[in-house]
């Protein structure tokens, strides 16, 4: 085969391999006009933005989304939202208390082997709203939620897709798009939509379909520090809640990063005048 026909064949069995890569999924730009305080490179998480994400979490984020990976005393450690330096056992932090006792944990009684309901404590784990995953499909036209322990670390952008999603989720359909029954358009949302668009081929939109109502309004919750709950801060809250039960660490790792720049620049110090005072005396002629 001549080695121009060579290249064309192949460059055509490339392009035809790529194309459904290119038609594949898609989301708009991720949103921008919302800074959390942790994002600088030395920045910390906000403590009263991680209570009032907590609240929505809990108020409205739990009737369908599990956090199995968090558990209650998790929310007094260092750097999380209930943290208090006077408990520093967070087991003991009488706010972490309070939040397990609301919870119903399922458990064994140890006299008689019967299961039961008991208050939860800090070292129980928060409950998933469903018994299992069948239980979660069947009540959410078959799509599972996810478990949001690590949703924002499995994210690309992390808080700032959380945030673009549940603010774009029921967002108008463009002209020519059809929604299926029970889902959502949210053009922030990793999909591809091409099969139920019947417009221009070369203009199909970004974004995806999600099977959750549009979960955030003004006012859907009450913040205890009278901040105003719109529907921006509710989402910009609850991402961040969501970066740091993805993170919890955060702030340890950074101060430890800091703390190990101050010694390497004293380390680095102490070199440089120990090579002037041993080599100062000797001659370089």
């Amino acid at each position: 085969m001549p080695r121009k026909l060579f290249a064309a064949a192949t460059a055509a069995c490339l392009l035809s391999m790529a194309g459904p890569v290119l038609a594949g999924s898609t989301q708009a730009p991720l949103k921008d006009d919302v800074h959390w305080s942790f994002e600088s490179p030395l920045g910390m998480y906000d403590q009263a933005q991680l209570q009032r994400g907590f609240k929505v979490y809990k108020e409205v984020c739990s009737a369908c989304h599990s956090m199995n990976l968090v558990a209650f005393r998790n929310l007094g450690d260092p750097g999380g939202p209930f943290w208090n330096p006077k408990y520093p056992n967070p087991n003991e932090n009488p706010a972490v208390k309070a939040i397990a006792k609301d919870y119903q944990i399922a458990d064994i009684d140890n006299d008689s082997g019967d299961a039961i309901k008991r208050p939860g404590t800090s070292a129980d784990y928060f409950v998933p709203p469903f018994a299992n995953k069948a239980a979660a499909a069947a009540a959410n036209g078959g799509a599972v939620p996810p478990d949001m322990s690590l949703l924002s670390a499995a994210r690309e952008g992390g808080p700032r897709y959380i945030y673009s999603v549940v603010t774009g989720d029921g967002a108008d359909a463009p002209p020519g798009l059809t929604i299926p029954d029970g889902k959502y358009y949210d053009p922030w949302m990793n999909g591809d939509v091409s099969s139920y668009y019947k417009g221009d081929p070369h203009k199909i939109p970004v974004g995806g379909f999600i099977a959750m109502p549009p979960p955030l309004i003004d006012d859907r919750v009450a913040f205890d520090d009278g901040t105003k709950a719109t529907t921006k801060q509710e989402a910009q809250d609850v991402a961040a809640f969501l970066q740091w039960a993805a993170d919890p660490k955060m702030e340890e790792r950074k101060q430890l990063g800091v703390s190990v720049l101050i010694f390497l620049l004293i380390f680095s110090g102490i070199l440089y005048a120990s090579y002037r005072q041993i080599w100062s005396k000797v001659g370089h002629g």
